[in-house]
């Protein structure tokens, strides 16, 4: 059994070993806490957005007006029947490309062609009564010096030749007719082109007055884009085609996808400028063998006046549109963007001409310009590089 003196001797360094226990359960508890809930990080500065950036550059481009124009035939023929008949048979295809004097259509040309006959042996038989007339003729004229007949029967009989030979010229013209009618029962293409659907089947009586006709021929190899341009256009056109020896040229461009489709000649400036729209109209005409236009098609069309030397160009991309008008992102040497406003004159394969706004070197804003607003700090992006394979497997 301890005394007491021993007892009270081991007291304190018990509580020293519980000191020294506590202690380490708090500091365990704090640095749990430390890593629960860690401390703020200090607040950092703004970070630029990420942009793509080029320069305005100074280049001749084309000057060039443009304006919606829509694809027409050079020309259209709606292929009518001229007489009345059955029609016996269809020479052609829909779709196909014909020339001019290929037959298409033939209508059942016997009773035109029994009519010509009829009017042949008509004029036999008048030729054969003038010539009896004629030796008639020729009797009473030897008659008459022998004082056999009368100068009124001679003179009776003369008429009568005059007569048959107006008649033989009548029964001619009438022979004529009719073979032009028969051969109006044989249809030929009235000009090279392509057919469209067929309009009447064979087997059907077809009629001159019919109003739809049997098929419709569009000449589409040239072919023609009508289109309009603003009123204040005028004056810069009409000097282009006067001081030029040649055609103005004119791109057709598709609206989607902006590719040139053809490029062909102007044929027309008309003749006066429409009042009610404030547009002057004007067609060109194109090659057409690849068949890349088609009558009824909607295009762009830009009529080259010549060229602008020293303009400032950008991507058209640069170019920006608010309620204002237009704008561009310019990046300050700070890589800080301000909205210049700036006037288009006009945008050539991709590229905007600016007329006001911008100088030659400025620095704009490419891409990336929806998550900008004046003074926002960009970062140029990086160029992605793509990496050629060297067909090596890994």
């Amino acid at each position: 059994m301890d005394s007491p003196s021993s007892t009270s001797r081991q007291r304190p360094r018990w509580l020293l070993h519980a000191g020294w226990l506590l202690l380490a359960v708090l500091l365990a508890a704090g640095a749990w806490r430390l890593m629960r809930h860690p401390a703020p990080p200090v607040a950092a500065g703004p970070a630029g957005v990420p942009a793509t950036t080029v320069q305005v550059a100074s280049e001749t481009v084309p000057i060039a007006r443009s304006g919606v124009g829509t694809v027409l035939p050079v020309a259209s023929v709606t292929v009518r029947t001229r007489v009345d008949g059955q029609l016996d048979s269809v020479e052609f295809k829909e779709g196909q490309d014909v020339k001019a004097g290929q037959v298409l259509v033939r209508i059942d040309p016997r009773t035109f062609q029994a009519q010509l006959e009829q009017l042949v042996a008509q004029k036999a038989k008048d030729e054969a009564t003038l010539a009896n007339a004629r030796a008639d003729l020729q009797r009473y004229g030897e008659l008459i010096k022998e004082d056999a007949t009368t100068q009124q029967t001679l003179d009776t009989q003369r008429a009568l030749v005059n007569q048959l030979q107006a008649s033989l010229k009548s029964d001619e013209a009438q022979i004529h007719l009719a073979q032009v009618q028969l051969g109006f029962t044989t249809i030929a293409a009235p000009i090279s082109g392509r057919i469209g659907a067929r309009l009447v089947d064979p087997g059907n009586i077809v009629h001159a007055a019919d109003v739809n006709g049997l098929l419709v021929i569009n000449q589409i190899d040239p072919i023609a884009v009508q289109f309009t341009l603003p009123e204040s256009s005028f004056q810069a056109v009409n000097k282009a085609l006067n001081g030029s020896h040649e055609p103005l040229a004119v791109e057709a461009i598709d609206r989607d996808t902006r590719d040139v489709l053809a490029t062909g000649k102007l044929v027309l400036l008309n003749n006066q400028i429409d009042t009610a729209t404030g547009t002057i109209s004007l067609k060109a005409q194109f090659a057409n063998a690849g068949h890349a236009l088609w009558p009824g098609q909607s295009v762009d069309a830009r009529v080259v006046l010549g060229e602008r030397a020293d303009a400032l160009t950008v991507p058209s991309a640069v170019v920006q549109r608010n309620q204002e008008g237009f704008f561009a992102y310019v990046v300050g040497p700070d890589d800080k963007v301000r909205a210049q406003p700036l006037t288009v004159a006009d945008t050539v394969k991709g590229k905007s001409v600016i007329e006001t706004g911008l100088a030659a070197g400025d620095r704009v804003v490419l891409d990336g310009q929806y998550r900008l607003t004046p003074g926002a700090r960009i970062v140029e992006k990086a160029a992605v590089v793509p990496v050629a394979s060297s067909g090596a497997k890994p």
